[in-house]
């Protein structure tokens, strides 16, 4: 993949970032500081202490047994990135190595590993947060931020009774009387709505943990803001409102903890978290391949079966009967006999729901049987170091020169605006005519060339169920631009990344691979480009960077002239 520089800070403010949002962002930001930094601000926050914890709500998310034993060592793994604290046994006393992973560190994420370890994990953890408390007690932006507090309370709500279990009284108050506080604090945050769910569910978490009157305040004002939230960040169709199917899991994970920490305190199930759940489980479902993985498109990583089967088990949703469309998510499905096609038709979120969105116009996933054939990289913002799979060249579509449309808006600006794309906007339009019992047609067209080349890009993909064929034809149709300055000519390459377990075969003619994937069955992969070529590439499954094969298809487009590229996934005994 090509290098891929952050846009200048200078080009942002010209181009890119509208001044009234980011003076806006600014504004909230200091004004949060003012209130928040004051010396006695923490003073705010005392109140009743409750004297024991009542509930461990179970957190249904696969814990890793050898990451918590590196943990227990003093080695930490976190979004991609690395830390070795087996000297001073403190991982708070210095600076991290990535953003992400001071994201993951101070959200307590690791929690659950360690407490895999029994007894010593446990001890452990109180030791580990016991020094968090001491240097981090008062208020910062970042250790206090929304961002961070209302994950790192949803964890420590987990387990704080196993904690409590193996430490001494003095330990244990301590504890009760930080979630205490932070909860307190988080009643007072409500700038992003990208957060407002997990606030919500991280109040009643902590309401249904916390004994007496204090965990029943925290638990009613949780219940209050929950409905509203929810609404916020699912579509009608069950899709997340930021069109990431990782996140759609894991608001899915939390509300499935909510009910067990409200029925663990024999308080009702509100109706609305069971209907929420059902629709999640059906987004999910929906866009998970036949292994049971998930898609990574718009900020998820390929995340695997173990990852998402806890929460499906949990759930009435049948994988039968799944809708092929999600029309407010804006997804489909194309169904072979064996072939399953998986496609993003809709654009990337702007806002603070974009906080992991990628600019992957029109791309899409194969699997062939369980075989997962062609996926996408799987960025998202625990891979916040390698934002070049956050743009068009990363994706399984067309990118015209060494350009981008949307850019990661990166530093302070992106600081205030949540990590976002910026550029201009552009729409993806999309058409699907179903034939019976013979196949499906899905078109599908984008003009985010137009200010650069004067040229939309259309994209049509046929699944042809009787032959279980995929056929493909990328077209670049000139179109009216401001642009006085335009090229004659422009290249263009199409890419298709492969599972880092599928093996491709160039044939002599250069026309033809052949794709096996780990269950041997082999696969056509038939163009007409005027050159291809296999590169190497890259493809995030559990946070961690695996290689794989990359093939692009090469050409050379006149903008005065329908470019046309053609191509066909096809099964290898036919």
């Amino acid at each position: 993949m090509q290098a891929y520089e952050l846009t200048p800070l200078a080009d942002v403010i010209k181009a890119a970032t509208p001044w009234q949002k980011v003076v806006g962002a600014w504004l909230r930001k200091q004004a949060g500081a003012e209130l928040f930094g004051m010396p006695g601000y923490r003073l705010t926050l005392k109140g009743r202490v409750p004297d024991g914890f009542l509930a461990a709500p179970h957190d249904g998310r696969p814990a890793n047994a050898l990451a918590g034993k590196a943990i227990l060592s003093g080695r930490f793994a976190l979004a991609n990135a690395r830390m070795s604290v087996q000297g001073s046994g403190d991982p708070w006393n210095r600076p991290s190595p990535t953003r992400a992973f001071a994201i993951e560190l101070h959200r307590f994420s690791w929690l659950s590993d360690l407490m895999t370890q029994g007894d010593d994990g446990a001890r452990e953890a109180m030791r580990l947060f016991l020094l968090w408390q001491r240097t981090f007690r008062s208020w910062t932006p970042f250790t206090w931020g929304e961002e961070v507090l209302p994950r790192r309370l949803i964890n420590l709500a987990i387990h704080t009774r196993r904690m409590a279990a193996v430490s001494r009284p003095e330990e244990v108050h301590l504890l009760s009387q930080s979630l205490a506080e932070q909860g307190r604090h988080l009643l007072r945050l409500h700038q992003n709505a990208a957060h407002q769910a997990s606030r919500a569910v991280a109040l009643v978490a902590v309401g249904c943990v916390l004994s007496g009157g204090v965990g029943d305040a925290f638990r009613k004002k949780g219940l209050k803001r929950l409905p509203r939230s929810l609404r916020k960040a699912m579509l009608s169709d069950g899709s997340h409102a930021s069109r990431s199917p990782q996140q759609g899991l894991e608001l899915l994970y939390d509300l499935l903890l909510l009910i067990d920490g409200l029925s663990q305190r024999s308080q009702a199930v509100p109706d609305y978290i069971e209907q929420h759940i059902d629709r999640l489980s059906r987004f999910v479902r929906t866009l998970s391949h036949p292994d049971g993985s998930l898609v990574a498109f718009q900020g998820s990583e390929s995340l695997l079966e173990d990852q998402i089967a806890p929460a499906m088990i949990q759930t009435e949703a049948s994988a039968s009967n799944l809708p092929t469309v999600l029309e407010q998510g804006r997804y489909h499905c194309m169904l072979g006999r064996s072939l399953s096609v998986y496609v993003d038709t809709g654009e990337a979120k702007a806002g603070d729901f974009g906080f992991a969105a990628c600019d992957y116009p029109m791309s899409f996933e194969v699997s062939g049987g369980r075989d997962k054939l062609i996926v996408s990289p799987g960025w998202s913002p625990a891979q916040s170091d390698r934002e070049a799979f956050r743009v068009i060249g990363g994706a399984n579509t067309l990118s015209i020169g060494d350009e981008v449309i949307l850019k990661p808006l990166s530093g302070k600006f992106g600081e205030l605006l949540h990590f976002t794309l910026e550029g201009l906007r552009y729409k993806v339009r999309s058409r699907r005519v179903e034939a019976e019992e013979s196949g499906t047609l899905l078109e599908m067209e984008h003009e985010g060339w137009r200010p650069k080349f004067g040229v939309k890009h259309e994209r049509r993909l046929y699944v042809d169920a009787l032959r279980d064929e995929l056929r493909g034809e990328e077209r670049l149709t000139p179109i009216a631009s401001k642009n006085k300055n335009l090229p004659l000519n422009a290249n263009y390459t199409v890419r298709f990344l492969l599972h880092p377990e599928v093996q491709a075969s160039m044939a002599r003619d250069k026309k033809s691979i052949l794709l096996r994937g780990p269950g041997g069955r082999g696969w056509w992969l038939r163009h007409d480009a005027r050159d291809v070529t296999l590169d190497e590439g890259m493809v995030f499954e559990k946070g961690v960077a695996r290689k794989t094969t990359l093939i692009t298809l090469h050409g050379t487009a006149r903008l005065d002239t329908v470019t046309r590229l053609r191509w066909k996934l096809s099964p290898a005994e036919a």
